[in-house]
């Protein structure tokens, strides 16, 4: 432990000070468009130059159609402006046995009483409604979704669900190693564990409870139970755990780990500061300069992330820039909340209740206009970050991961 007390120092008042240089904080207004996206003159204008930024842009290329579906795509399913949405994350619940701060605030959060979440039944009838409408992508996310007691059960009946082709998992992997080998059984075909700092004393830190040894046992059981690749979610803040990028990049090299590095983005609650904020392209200047042999891989156009491999590396590396460059352009995600809510967009205040309709004994065609309506009010893209941040949302903890 000794070693790590003069970083432990640094860190911690990096943290709560965040006293650096700070680019010019001035950014463009966004827009559906990749080429008049306001980086090239924002936080990070001029940071790297015109060459380089052509080659690491995102493409925002028109979804293709999809020729061997098993369910007929249904309009509820795409908005005003096209996009179809075939990938569902599903709240399992607002419960967490971590407490991140930049999920929830010190206080922590107000849950929902358990008769306003969904039951297992509930969860079950709406997931088949979508999936039969042409959703092809479930992930289950929280809170934190291993505490829920019948997640095996959820995850078995997801899984048979007709049409449904990937079956995901968000977790912090802090039970995951010994539930992880049943939920494979059940159908469970992908997980993403969030893991922040390779230093324990850090963990603690930033997730207020111990348990970074479990985290790690995680990712190496999903490893050992042939999941490829096991995605680890990190979220850079400066101050804290930028000093660790290269470090986490090193794990791809013998392992078949993903690294997703991502923008600390604004939810309520979590003291969200621009100062702390990372940009993607000062992230992509560190990771070249250590790793020159990094090369762009061909993104499907509904990617979230920008994906990376190093030559020699077993795994890649990806970066997730919903600040500084948005993929609102490709996006296909719907989110179902533990409570029933239904919302379209993560940055977005709109939310409509499925939960109370489908109480009160709507049909299958009354849930599905429900949420017809709601996938046609979608934006065209989200606020930039300032004005997110000043906008009202839930914690992330209550949205889900």
């Amino acid at each position: 432990m000794k070693r790590y007390v003069p970083k432990l120092i640094d860190w911690r008042m990096g943290f709560r000070k965040f006293n650096f240089f700070l680019v010019n904080c001035e950014i463009g207004s966004y827009s559906a468009s990749r080429d008049s996206i306001g980086y090239n003159q924002g936080l990070v204008g001029g940071y790297l130059n015109g060459t380089l930024r052509k080659m690491h842009a995102t493409s925002c290329a028109t979804l293709s159609d999809d020729t061997s579906k098993d369910n007929p795509v249904s309009d509820m399913l795409v908005d005003s402006f096209g996009r179809l949405h075939t990938y569902l994350r599903i709240s399992l619940t607002e419960r967490c046995n971590l407490r991140c701060q930049y999920c929830m605030p010190a206080e922590g959060v107000e849950l929902s009483p358990s008769p306003q979440l969904l039951s297992k039944n509930e969860i079950l009838r709406l997931a088949n409604l979508f999936v039969s409408s042409g959703v092809e992508k479930i992930r289950l996310t929280g809170g934190e979704p291993t505490v829920r007691k019948d997640i095996e059960e959820i995850c078995l009946q997801l899984s048979n669900l007709k049409g449904l082709k990937t079956l995901a998992m968000t977790t912090n992997g802090i039970t995951l190693s010994r539930k992880l080998p049943k939920l494979k059984e059940c159908g469970l075909t992908s997980v993403n564990i969030s893991l922040d700092t390779l230093v324990p004393a850090k963990f603690e830190f930033m997730t207020r409870r111990k348990g970074h040894e479990r985290v790690m046992e995680s990712i190496n059981t999903a490893i050992d139970l042939g999941y490829n690749p096991v995605k680890v979610n990190c979220v850079v803040m400066r101050g804290f755990n930028d000093d660790e990028i290269c470090d986490f990049i090193k794990l791809t090299h013998e392992k078949p780990i993903n690294i997703r590095f991502i923008e600390f983005m604004p939810f309520d609650g979590n003291v969200w500061n621009v100062k702390k904020l990372v940009p993607y392209f000062e992230m992509l200047d560190r990771v070249v300069k250590q790793f020159p042999s990094l090369k762009r891989l061909q993104d499907h156009p509904a990617d979230t992330a920008k994906n990376f491999r190093i030559d020699g590396h077993i795994g890649t590396v990806s970066f997730i820039t919903s600040m500084t460059e948005h993929f609102c352009a490709g996006c296909n995600r719907l989110r179902l909340l533990a409570d029933g809510n239904f919302k379209v967009c993560l940055f977005g205040p709109s939310e409509v209740s499925l939960r109370d309709p489908l109480r009160h004994g709507a049909d299958d065609d009354k849930l599905k206009e429900i949420i017809g309506a709601a996938v046609k009010r979608k934006k065209a893209s989200h606020a930039g970050m300032f004005d997110i941040a000043r906008t009202a949302n839930r914690p992330m903890i209550h949205i889900g991961g």
